[in-house]
């Protein structure tokens, strides 16, 4: 197969060859006879986007998001491989609770890694024996789950995966420095009239830069890769820098801040919830000159009857795998952000860091998972189209860029309207 005329992000137009799941070549190339041919008619040719946090949900919670509809999602966002978290019940553990989600994980229609993770009770030797995508996200303060561990475990668990070579994804806040004061007395209604600004005041950004230092030593001390995950201020991506770690930033971290609150109510909490809108500019600025490393969803899904509770009743978290890319993309449509970039941190970036050789690049001998995107025919963002069984977004009304198509291996997994007969694998298998 030929996809011909196809502009790639430094702006050169290419044909690229596939064949048997492969890029085999990339230039100007002559077709082959009876070659299939896709004219791309000069629009632009992404890598397939590698989210490295999401939530599926499953097993245990299915009734906010499956491996079937969760990996449709990405798919027709232009993701083609995902790391899926921990939390889930049975949690990621054990080598029997690695187990069973791997089992679930086979009805994915896109590629993916399953991660390993830490509590008291977690059961390592079993664990490191399974092929972890990595070990996190490791909590250091509790969030959905109830998940969070102290310092000695953490240093424990670090010089495991430093010794298996296993990266460390980290969910950095330090619950030492949470505001117990701005979660007392009245906090307004539920859903979309709750003041959900307090849970913001709450978990407060002091907290963050704190816990990525700490990390960061850690790391240094037994030898562990570590990543930060959904770094949510500028001095926690400073930090991450300063420090030599890596660290991920989430859309709704780059696109909402707690001026979209008095909107979004509980469907705004998130761990870390936003900041403030300066703090969000300013991680914008960080994005657009090459400050973060890879920008992940934490696609966290739950239902309207789950986020329509009060402050404190409501879980945390945000569907976000099916509008990262196309949230980006409309960012670079409208000269906020170059297309280099948007390629570097959903697709090269976390290729790069997660030592994933076969994927993230078009190129010869990178898998074909690729993406195509009229850049001409960005659309508002509605939860009645996205395909995550939560039906709704955060970003409702914003403008995106969705792929024409995603191809997975060279095969069409979705083609804009419906879902090929595609099956994921585990990328660490």
């Amino acid at each position: 197969m030929r996809i011909a005329n196809a502009t790639v992000a430094d702006g050169r137009v290419v044909d690229v060859r596939v064949e048997d799941g492969r890029i085999t070549a990339v230039g100007d190339l002559d077709p082959v006879t009876d070659e299939a041919t896709i004219d791309a008619d000069e629009n632009l040719l992404l890598p397939g986007a590698i989210d490295v946090h999401v939530h599926f949900r499953e097993p245990g919670f299915e009734h906010k998001e499956t491996w079937e509809t969760g990996s449709q999602s990405a798919a027709a966002g232009g993701v083609t491989t995902v790391a899926d978290q921990p939390n889930t019940n049975p949690t990621t553990t054990s080598g029997e609770g690695f187990d069973a989600k791997a089992e679930r994980a086979t009805k994915s229609c896109i590629d993916y890694g399953i991660n390993g993770g830490v509590t008291p009770d977690w059961d390592p030797e079993s664990l490191f024996d399974r092929p972890l995508f990595a070990l996190g996200e490791v909590f250091l303060a509790d969030s959905t789950g109830d998940m969070g561990i102290d310092a000695d475990l953490f240093e424990s668990a670090a010089e495991r995966a430093g010794d298996a070579g296993v990266p460390v994804t980290v969910h950095a806040e330090d619950a030492d420095l949470f505001d117990d004061a701005a979660i007392e007395g009245d906090l307004g209604g539920t859903g979309h009239d709750a003041a959900a600004d307090a849970w913001s005041a709450y978990r407060r950004a002091e907290a963050e830069a704190t816990a990525v230092e700490r990390a960061i030593r850690v790391g240094g001390e037994t030898g562990a890769q570590i990543h930060i995950a959904h770094t949510s201020t500028p001095e926690g991506v400073d930090a991450a820098r300063d420090g030599g770690a890596t660290c991920e930033v989430t859309p709704h971290h780059l696109f909402l801040s707690r001026d979209d609150l008095s909107d979004l109510g509980t469907y705004g909490r998130m761990n870390p919830p936003l900041r403030s809108e300066e703090r969000r500019e300013a991680m914008f600025e960080r994005l657009a000159d090459g400050r973060i490393d890879v920008v992940a969803t934490d696609h966290a899904p739950h239902t309207t009857a789950e986020k329509d509770q009060s402050l404190l009743d409501a879980p945390s978290g945000v569907p976000g795998v099916e509008t990262m890319v196309p949230l980006l993309l409309g960012a670079a449509v409208e000269g906020d952000l170059s297309l280099e970039t948007v390629r570097d941190v959903v697709a090269t970036n976390p290729a790069d860091i997660f030592d994933l050789p076969q994927k993230g690049r078009i190129e010869e001998g990178a898998d074909a998972d690729l993406a195509l995107y009229d850049l001409d025919a960005a659309r508002e963002i509605r939860g009645d189209d996205l395909h995550s069984k939560c039906g709704w977004t955060p970003f409702e009304g914003f403008t995106g860029v969705f792929p024409e198509w995603t191809m997975l291996r060279g095969e069409m997994v979705w083609d804009g309207d419906e879902f090929g007969d595609v099956a994921g694998e585990n990328v660490r298998a």
